[in-house]
């Protein structure tokens, strides 16, 4: 467990969290859990949520699940009444849903761009749209979960890092909307994760995954905790004058390829 979490530090604080179903948002929602929050979690698949709802509760945290696809705002405006009747008033709402795969521009169907889109992008807006009249305020802390693709063009990610850039803009046009209501909203960019659905895809074989590492600055990936950390900052009260940022916790990832000049040691 990350050293992080203490048992009360986000005792009495009410979490929605979408895409909480795997990954790195699951990884989030179980380290929020271990602080003491009460955690209400969506994905599209009502077994998926389910069960992760079920980890938390489990472990002896707090969670209920909820079915709703972040891409229908109507669905997600009834979670997010659901997650308030049963909670509370919502002190940190995270956005984290995602679809990628990869394929260049001239392979990708406009529905395929499209379906990528509105998961990152408008499924974000979805969520913190909805979320709004539901915050607990002055002191609501907004993160939406981005990636390097935002500022990084790639190769075959043309869906990505569209997504990903509107996302990166979204936050710092809420950032300034909704400061004056005491409302914060950031984002968080993680690097290749370990353990994640997307670094299995990206980094197939044990050969990929080494030059993958090769060309990152800290020459590793990082785990699901080291994000859940960074969302943890962001929604303390160590980072209660911190809104409109996009922290990095990638590794070095956006430094560029760190192998070519890599020091030689003896």
């Amino acid at each position: 467990m990350s050293s992080a979490f203490r048992a009360d530090a986000l005792a009495g604080k009410n979490v929605f969290i979408a895409g909480a179903s795997s990954g790195i948002n699951l990884g989030i929602a179980q380290g929020f859990a271990r602080a003491g929050a009460k955690l209400a979690l969506i994905s599209r698949t009502p077994e998926r949520i389910a069960a992760a709802a079920a980890t938390i509760t489990g472990a002896g945290g707090t969670a209920i699940g909820i079915a709703a696809d972040v891409r229908d705002y109507a669905a997600v405006e009834a979670a997010i009444r659901q997650a308030h009747d049963t909670l509370g008033p919502l002190d940190v709402v995270i956005s984290g849903a995602a679809g990628n795969f990869l394929a260049p521009v001239v392979g990708m169907s406009a529905n395929g761009f499209k379906t990528v889109v509105d998961i990152d992008l408008i499924g974000t807006f979805n969520v913190f749209r909805a979320s709004f009249d539901h915050l607990n305020t002055p002191g609501a802390s907004l993160i939406a979960i981005t990636a390097p693709q935002a500022v990084n063009a790639m190769m075959f990610q043309a869906h990505a890092c569209a997504a990903k850039a509107g996302i990166n803009m979204l936050i710092k046009c809420l950032a300034m909307e909704w400061g004056p209501a005491g409302v914060r909203v950031n984002g968080i960019s993680p690097g290749p994760i370990a353990d994640t659905e997307g670094m299995a895809r990206l980094a197939p074989t044990p050969e990929v995954e080494a030059r993958y590492k090769a060309r990152l600055a800290l020459r590793d990936y990082g785990t699901k905790d080291d994000i859940a950390d960074s969302a943890l900052f962001l929604c303390s009260d160590n980072a209660r004058y911190i809104t409109g940022t996009i922290l990095d916790c990638d590794g070095g990832s956006k430094l560029g390829d760190a192998s070519a000049n890599a020091l030689k040691t003896t």
